[in-house]
């Protein structure tokens, strides 16, 4: 269904000043600059205003005015989303989050915590560990991304090989639907078989379906102690094919990370940190155990890397300070953002399973080589979970809007034959929506239609996201 969206009028301006205040109502280009974006490529939609709600209540007044005047209303995180989700691409209004910042409740008893969906990931990870309690989820952009946006995109990072997603830790949660409604979409239980379960709908849904306001995460207790275990291959095959092995030896790592090379050194040029990597290293694996027996975790890794060196590995460095540690994992935390160093680039969020990821990584240089760009790619090895970043480099615009497509849509055919998917934790938003014809069928566009006419019947909620441009 199209719809005919209205603009922002001064009498709606007015009535947004009444709900959430003057200073929270941001209307000028110069103020709304900085929501025009978020770290998707050099992409750039500006909102006609922007707004930073504080209250639930405040959000339900906003969505009634706006469904009734026909307002699109994308809803926004911290902005360092991957896939355009953020961006608000029929003007309108931007619902800006960063207001929703308070953990308020910690249940120590049923290790369960009550947040706002604009609180910093690191920094609840800080407050419940400070109790002795463990958040798992880990995006590399952890120190700046908001939990609510970690729920929009059921957001992964290294953990999730051993300690699952985004989507493991949500028991229940409060939004705002699109006509001002407000729900709980479950109960704060590690059990759940009440009717269909709204809760794990609303993850993932990239603010489509409704606002979230309120979430109830559950906790783990903190393991003591972790190692960390830096492994070298000459190149990224046999790093990848180290993976699978691992596991079939028997473990179960509580990160398993993968760099190419060149990731690595321009990580550590971004951060002029003096890296000496062996001359014939082409990959690296990031590989991190954890629990509460050190003597345990020793003698594991010990056993992980007698199987590495069976693969042929060069070497397995294992950090022996927390400042090592730190150094590798701000290595390899930092190489998406250390890539935008060298070039405009489109990141690729592909997932296999992880005993196909050499056949991916095959196929992939052999697409380099077919469509002559440059990639950088790393990722979370262990669940099967690359970010292929494509550089625009010297490719002309003609080049990179139309050729480049064809090579991303050979990509994600691959990672289809492979049984994989086109996207494992950076969602599909605006940049991969009209890839999404590879993965999925006509009745699954029927059915997520359908779902979306139940809850946003105007269309109103982050449109232009998801579902492919032939198909909206």
């Amino acid at each position: 269904m199209k719809v005919q969206y209205r603009k922002v009028t001064p009498q709606l301006l007015s009535a947004f000043r009444e709900i959430v205040g003057k200073e929270y109502v941001l209307a000028d280009a110069e103020q709304t600059a900085a929501y025009a974006h978020d770290h998707t490529e050099d992409l750039i939609y500006y909102p006609e205003v922007v707004l930073k709600p504080s209250q639930t209540e405040e959000i339900a007044q906003i969505l009634t005015l706006c469904n009734k005047e026909l307002i699109p209303v994308t809803v926004r995180g911290a902005g360092t989303g991957l896939s355009g989700g953020a961006l608000p691409v029929f003007g309108g209004v931007l619902l800006s989050m960063e207001r929703f910042n308070k953990i308020l409740d910690i249940d120590e008893h049923n290790f369960q915590a009550t947040v706002e969906p604009g609180v910093i990931n690191e920094a609840f990870q800080q407050v419940v560990q400070a109790k002795g309690l463990f958040y798992p989820p880990d995006p590399a952009s952890k120190g700046s991304c908001f939990l609510g946006g970690n729920l929009a995109h059921s957001s992964g990072g290294p953990r999730a090989l051993k300690y699952g997603t985004t989507r493991d830790y949500v028991l229940n949660m409060e939004v705002v639907l699109a006509n001002g409604e407000i729900i709980w979409t479950g109960a704060n239980t590690l059990k759940y078989a009440t009717g269909y379960n709204l809760t794990h709908l609303m993850i993932g849904s990239e603010g489509t379906l409704a606002v979230i306001t309120k979430i109830v995460f559950k906790l783990l207790p903190l393991p003591k102690h972790n190692l960390l275990m830096f492994v070298t291959f000459a190149d990224t095959e046999t790093a990848c094919s180290a993976v699978a092995k691992v596991f079939r030896a028997g473990y179960t790592p509580s990160c398993c990370e993968f760099m190419e090379r060149e990731g690595l050194m321009l990580s550590a040029a971004m951060h002029t940190i003096s890296f000496d990597l062996q001359q014939e290293a082409g990959a690296c694996l990031l590989i991190e155990v954890d629990g509460n027996e050190m003597e345990q975790l020793h003698k594991e890794a010990e056993q992980i890397a007698e199987v590495l060196y069976t693969t042929g590995c060069i070497d397995v460095l294992l950090a022996d300070s927390a400042e090592q540690k730190e150094f590798f994992w701000k290595l390899r935390r930092s190489i998406g953002e250390a890539v935008k160093t060298r070039s405009v680039y489109k990141e690729e969020d592909t997932v296999v399973p992880r005993a196909e990821l050499p056949v991916l990584m095959k196929g992939l240089k052999e697409l380099e080589a077919k469509y002559g760009f440059k990639s950088v790619s790393y990722g979370h090895a262990g669940d099967g979970n690359l970010h292929i970043n494509i550089l625009k480099e010297s490719l002309t615009d003609e080049q990179w809007n139309g050729m480049i497509n064809e090579a991303i849509r050979e990509i994600f055919a691959l990672c289809v034959k492979l049984k994989g998917t086109i996207s494992g934790e950076h969602g599909i938003g605006l940049v991969q929506k009209n890839f999404m014809d590879i993965p999925l069928t006509e009745v699954h566009f029927k059915l997520m239609k359908g779902i979306k006419q139940v809850f946003d019947p105007n269309q109103i909620l982050n449109p232009g996201k998801i579902i492919p441009d032939v198909l909206s």
